[in-house]
């Protein structure tokens, strides 16, 4: 089982291979991209009034700072598999909740914190309401605190 209490970010295996899709391309196409302008704006000329120059620079210390980021990430993230039980909420699972009082149900797809989106319905294991469902059952009732006071919802489905 994965240790989710340690510093690593735990993604999906596609979430990975997004990170280090993108890390490639900055590392060739965008680190040559940015060569080439640099490279231009020096032919314009007077480089401590040229704008061109300057944008260039910052570009190019905003990709390098991003690739930095990038080899961070991908030295310390643990990809998930899945080793989920059955009908118990855990990494990659896609879960029905419904809060007390109420007819609505939500659905959410529990993620690590890299691959946390809430416009798209996916948790991350570390927030409130995702540590609260981890290792729940459907039909189990579980309570957690919110900044409005404490919620209690009902696991209508795991998946």
């Amino acid at each position: 089982m994965l240790d989710v209490q340690n510093n690593d970010s735990v993604v999906s295996q596609e979430k990975f291979d997004e990170i280090v899709k993108e890390l490639e391309h900055l590392k060739t196409v965008r680190r040559t991209e940015i060569a080439k302008n640099l490279e231009y704006a020096r032919s314009l000329g007077d480089l401590s009034e040229n704008a061109e120059y300057q944008d260039a620079r910052d570009l190019q210390a905003a990709t390098e700072e991003r690739i930095k980021k990038l080899e961070e990430l991908v030295k310390h993230t643990k990809i998930l598999t899945d080793g989920k039980k059955k009908n118990e909420v855990g990494f990659s699972s896609k879960v029905s909740i419904k809060k007390e009082g109420s007819t609505e149900v939500h659905e959410y797809t529990i993620v690590g914190s890299e691959e946390a989106d809430m416009r798209v319905k996916k948790l991350s294991h570390n927030s409130p309401l995702g540590a609260a469902l981890m290792g729940k059952k459907k039909g189990d009732v579980f309570t957690f605190e919110t900044p409005s006071g404490k919620q209690t919802y009902t696991i209508e489905r795991v998946v």
